[in-house]
């Protein structure tokens, strides 16, 4: 999952943190949050092979899950394109990075953010990799409020009661299980979650592409019904794969996708560890990872959409649950799919925490009072948002539009900009991070913007016909 935006520190600076308190030394072994206390340029151990996995880790995450809902509200001529053009653009992105991190001297996100602009470079650059975090977590909540009741009923109709109640889950499941994994100090033992949820990943995408053909088109009326906003003819039209849409839900579209490929506060760790790393190797390491996810982002988003048509979800894995009552595949997908966000939570949390407790206090000893304190507020935090927030669809535009956007398109062609002074402002390379940083802002305040109109026009919508989002 997208557990992916742990940070380390340069050897330059590495003295000034002495003082910090004793578990941000003792964080996933194969993330680098920990090497902000080794030398900058210590020898790298990890592999091309490995590192291409360990950056597929980073990138896929619960984003696969609405990329169906996506291309229902595009189409699919559309959304191809659109994927294409945000791969393109995130490993551009990367590229810019790379350049920077070579010519800036700090393999840091927030610390290239705090050479190029200083302290507001290095707030924007923290306070959007924490927006990411606190969207990722709310993600997988939600997972955890969408199918967690499914697979109970699915066992036995008994637990009805809880079924229908999913917010309590959620705060079941992060009272019992999520919160005593988030107080430890340690979390290496979590250290392979990131691997069993790209597995996890991967057999849900088989599983999606197998159902396909087992599922009949059109679906019955009441599954439509329930799911669409607008009356459609029952008719062999629904079945027919529409190539270009455009409606009130297409605006989603871009934040769902950049929310889907963020990646890039994981990029520079990972480059640290690359052995023999040079930019054109951790470049080529990116080019795969990236082509790989973006096979897999396709053919999730292409069947999923193919077996529900205009009826898909914002979350595609509970759309299922309108056609089979009980299947055995999709219980064990939810069952790997809900373990893997709920270890996967206390990962994403773990440097939220610790930039929490950075900014507000650095120079003192580790407590466990303060330790304990900002890991109920964050988790509560984001419980609210949970239980508040109408739909998954919401976390993934906001975050997509906002956090994502700064983190893929401003942040990197800024920071280049400013700090690879070598190539003159008129060069080919300067215009292109200049355009890459208009387009940024362009993506971001656009899409917020058409966000915000859709979220009042449903809200009008709510309060003048007495339903739902």
């Amino acid at each position: 999952m997208q557990s992916n935006n742990e940070q380390n520190f340069c050897s330059s600076n590495s003295s000034q943190y002495a003082d910090m308190d004793a578990e941000n030394q003792n964080f996933l072994p194969h993330y680098a949050a920990k090497k902000k206390y080794e030398a900058e340029y210590h020898p790298g151990t990890a592999s091309f092979g490995m590192s291409v996995f360990n950056l597929g880790n980073a990138i896929m995450g619960s984003g696969i899950l609405g990329l169906s809902y996506a291309m229902a509200n595009t189409g699919i001529a559309l959304f191809v394109i659109l994927l294409v053009a945000v791969s393109i653009f995130s490993l551009y992105s990367v590229h810019l990075l790379l350049k920077t991190a070579n010519e800036g001297g700090s393999l840091v996100y927030e610390q290239l953010g705090y050479k190029a602009f200083g302290m507001p470079g290095k707030l924007a650059a923290s306070c959007s990799i924490t927006m990411q975090n606190i969207g990722a977590m709310s993600s997988y909540l939600y997972i955890v409020k969408y199918e967690l009741p499914i697979v109970i009923k699915a066992f036995h109709y008994y637990f009805y009661y809880l079924t229908v109640r999913g917010n309590y889950l959620v705060m079941l499941v992060s009272l019992i299980i999520i919160l005593p994994l988030s107080l430890l100090k340690n979390l290496g033992y979590l250290g392979y979650t990131s691997g069993f949820s790209l597995l996890c990943m991967v057999f849900f995408v088989i599983v999606v592409i197998y159902k396909t053909f087992q599922i009949p088109c059109p679906l019955p009326n009441d599954i439509i019904n329930m799911t669409l906003n607008h009356t459609v003819a029952h008719n062999s039209s629904v079945c027919t794969p529409k190539y270009f849409v455009f409606n009130s839900q297409t605006v989603y579209a871009v934040p769902i996708l950049t929310f889907a490929f963020v990646c890039h506060p994981a990029i520079l760790p990972m480059y640290e560890e690359l052995k023999d790393r040079s930019r054109k190797k951790m470049q080529g390491v990116a080019n795969v990872s990236f082509l790989a996810m973006f096979i897999m982002y396709l053919l999730a988003a292409l069947f999923g959409y193919l077996t529900f048509n205009d009826a898909v979800e914002s979350e595609l894995l509970h759309t299922y649950s309108k056609v089979y009552k009980f299947d055995v595949v999709l219980l064990i997908v939810r069952l790997a799919v809900l373990t893997a966000v709920t270890l996967t939570v206390p990962v994403v949390l773990f440097p939220i925490r610790t930039s929490v407790n950075q900014l507000l206090c650095a120079s003192k000893e580790f407590s466990w009072i303060r330790h304990t304190i900002i890991t109920v507020i964050l988790l509560a935090c984001v419980n609210v948002l949970v239980i508040f927030v109408p739909t998954i669809r919401d976390i993934f535009g906001f975050i997509g539009a906002s956090a994502a956007a700064m983190l893929i398109f401003i942040l990197p062609s800024a920071f280049y900009i400013k700090l690879v002074k070598k190539e003159p402002m008129m060069s080919v390379q300067k215009i292109g991070a200049c355009v890459f940083l208009a387009s940024g802002f362009l993506v971001m305040f656009g899409s917020m913007t058409l966000i915000v109109l859709d979220w009042i026009h449903n809200a009008g919508a709510s309060e003048a016909h007495g339903d739902g989002h």
